[in-house]
């Protein structure tokens, strides 16, 4: 006796979830390719709407990353071609000013501190900011592998920050960094 088993097949992906599922992502490919936040978000934003009208006739949802990618690249490269640089001729060039280089022992101080602050953390909220900002995992991504919901990850990186915020040495390392900078600044 044969019985057949109904095959359930995955709802189709909509340009809606797939935007939400992979915003954060395609938006740091977009700031990796501009020079500001905003630029970053007209250029998702102008290559979205190509991936959107191009919506049904993409064949394999599955290499939409790579759509999105090249559509960010090909805007960008477009974008680029037509910008229009004044340039003006000078008699003398302005001396370069030196801009002060940060301290890599300092910069390193201020790496350590943060680590041992992140170690201060309970674990779970250790794990979760670990894999956020040292690793950089979506939320979505971090609560699948922690084998909880996104609302478990936000809440729990959100207390996390608060008591990194609130740590001393954290403190006292800001406060001399923005002495620093009003000092180069003056």
């Amino acid at each position: 006796m044969t019985t057949h088993r109904k095959v359930q097949t995955a709802a189709p992906l909509t340009f809606t979830t797939y935007v939400r599922a992979r915003g954060q992502m395609l938006l740091r490919t977009a700031r990796s390719l501009t020079s500001n936040a905003s630029d970053a978000e007209d250029l998702l934003q102008t290559a979205l709407t190509k991936t959107y009208l191009a919506w049904e006739r993409i064949e394999d949802h599955r290499a939409l990353d790579g759509y999105v990618r090249r559509a960010l690249v090909n805007t960008r490269t477009s974008q680029w071609r037509k910008r229009r640089v004044d340039e003006y001729a000078v008699d003398e060039l302005p001396e370069p000013r030196a801009l002060p280089q940060p301290d890599p022992a300092e910069q390193q101080a201020v790496r350590d501190a943060m680590w041992r602050a992140v170690l201060k953390l309970p674990a779970r909220q250790r794990a979760m900011v670990v894999l956020r900002y040292y690793e950089d995992l979506s939320e979505t991504s971090t609560a699948e592998l922690l084998g909880v919901s996104v609302g478990t990850v936000k809440s729990a990186v959100s207390r996390a920050l608060a008591k990194l915020r609130e740590d001393v040495e954290l403190a006292d390392i800001g406060a001399r960094a923005r002495r620093d900078s009003q000092a180069m600044a003056a």
